[in-house]
């Protein structure tokens, strides 16, 4: 089904492989990663206006006060997730901010299964169609608040967040089982970082990985 949306002119293959070499030249490695960001048609994820710039590395509007990351962002924390190169992939991923949904069909052909949360109900239909579109079965979705995670499907291999709380919510923590790694950019709009925590059997480690900026992440659902 992805295979169907080749694009044409500013969204066509060509463009694609300008992003992929930008991103190999920002340091991405992991073949995987970058295949399946040269195949996921990143246009479709915007408004139509929007589709000529969908493989800038830019961040654009989707709504809601809510954005699409830059690809490089995405194909970052898609890497740190997914751990280093021969390691045993993560087979149960819960993200937190669906968003446009672009985020979840990368991860969703990288891994066995993916659940995800959005707070807002409009932004969660988009992507359910999208989804849909592509052919990704293995994504389940919930309109929810994202702080709280989805605890009935713990423990998960791992957790990414795309938006920013000010501190690492406990719950999601809890959710992680042991050996998992959870990617979340922490702090408020002026100043984040990225952060990898993986679980131990003993607590919790900490590793800072980049400056970021992200949209807040927020509680309750509209």
């Amino acid at each position: 089904m992805i295979a169907n949306h080749r694009g044409i002119g500013m969204t066509s293959m060509r463009t694609r492989e300008r992003m992929i070499k930008r991103l190999k030249d920002e340091g991405i490695e992991n073949k995987a990663v970058l295949d399946v960001f040269r195949n996921t048609p990143r246009h479709i994820f915007v408004d139509e206006a929007l589709a000529s710039r969908a493989y800038e590395d830019t961040a654009l509007p989707i709504g809601h006060s809510q954005t699409i990351s830059q690809p490089y962002i995405v194909a970052r924390m898609t890497e740190v997730l997914l751990g280093e190169q021969g390691e045993d992939l993560p087979r149960k991923v819960l993200e937190v901010g669906t968003g446009s949904g672009y985020q979840s069909a990368i991860l969703a052909q990288l891994v066995e299964q993916v659940y995800t949360t959005e707070r807002i109900r409009a932004l969660l239909l988009q992507a359910q169609n999208r989804f849909f579109d592509l052919g990704l079965r293995n994504i389940k979705h919930r309109h929810s608040d994202g702080s709280w995670g989805w605890p009935e499907n713990a423990p998960y291999d791992a957790i990414m967040v795309t938006a920013s709380p000010n501190e690492i919510p406990q719950a999601l923590l809890e959710q992680l089982k042991i050996g998992g790694r959870l990617v979340i950019p922490v702090g408020d709009y002026a100043e984040q970082r990225l952060m990898l925590v993986t679980r131990t059997a003993s607590g919790y480690e900490e590793k800072v990985l980049d400056r970021v900026r992200f949209v807040s992440l927020l509680g309750g659902k509209q």
